[in-house]
């Protein structure tokens, strides 16, 4: 008896991306449409004010622009590591720029928060 399996291209690209993301990071982000996007499938974004691999986004700044929070275990692989926060906590990076939601995306696939105040850009791999 022959068993054959089809693999959809989607579900075959996110296999390969779950491989190539640092252990525990392919639940908090991934490529999709040419951007990250966190685990809920919303838009991450980059900051300009940010530098060495330090995030300055802060108080009122991290309540309209959520970071993308790293597990206590989480660990850094390729392009993937993690910042330590002013507050203690720890937060995604990809490339070195720490990684961060815009609160006035609605649903998966907004991109609202590209160009805010010319310092917020879409995420990219």
């Amino acid at each position: 008896m022959k068993t054959s399996f089809r693999v959809s291209a989607a579900a075959a690209a996110a296999a390969l991306l779950a491989c190539m993301l640092p252990l525990g990071a392919a639940a908090q982000g991934m490529a999709k449409d040419g951007m990250l996007v966190g685990p809920n499938g919303m838009t991450l974004y980059t900051f300009d004010k940010d530098a060495g691999g330090k995030s300055t986004c802060n108080g009122p700044c991290a309540t309209n622009w959520p970071p993308l929070m790293a597990e206590a275990g989480a660990a850094a692989k390729g392009d993937w590591t993690v910042v330590t926060r002013d507050d203690g906590s720890r937060q995604w990076a990809y490339k070195g720029k720490p990684l961060y939601f815009w609160t006035k995306d609605q649903k998966a696939g907004d991109t609202t928060g590209d160009g805010v105040n010319s310092v917020w850009h879409t995420a990219r791999p």
